[in-house]
């Protein structure tokens, strides 16, 4: 399940049709950076081939700004600037509609596959790392 389709019909990420994934260990996770950022910019991307939003995260001192394009247009632009976000920031730079993503914004997915943003509270400074 590399990337996630929004299907109202089909449902396709209701919890009672996912498998379980096979154990990747304690290495596995630890290896992903995932850190809490700050979004300072969201653009539209027309260029896209399904509707998302340019958005640049402000990931503290030692990562600094890094941009993604994310399929969460059920979020106004408003409701994101300035949100805190969590993203893996380490998983590599992907070419998107001539679009540089660099790193993976995080949350949860409806039965339809509409991504619900995961959340931290206010006072969490960006660049602190997830546990």
């Amino acid at each position: 399940m590399a990337q996630h389709q929004i299907d109202p019909d089909a449902r396709p990420y209701a919890p009672g049709k996912l498998d379980r994934r096979p154990p990747v260990g304690a290495e596995g996770f630890f290896a992903v950076d995932m850190r809490v950022g700050r979004v300072t910019s969201v653009q539209p991307f027309p260029e896209a081939r399904k509707p998302a939003w340019k958005l640049t995260v402000d990931f503290g001192p030692v990562v600094g700004s890094l941009q993604t394009s994310a399929q969460i247009t059920n979020y106004p632009a408003d409701a994101l600037d300035g949100r805190l976000v969590v993203g893996a920031v380490n998983l590599g730079e992907k070419r998107i509609a001539g679009f540089t993503s660099q790193f993976l914004v995080l949350g949860a997915l409806d039965p339809d596959g509409t991504v619900r943003l995961l959340q931290v509270d206010d006072d969490v400074q960006p660049g602190a790392p997830i546990a």
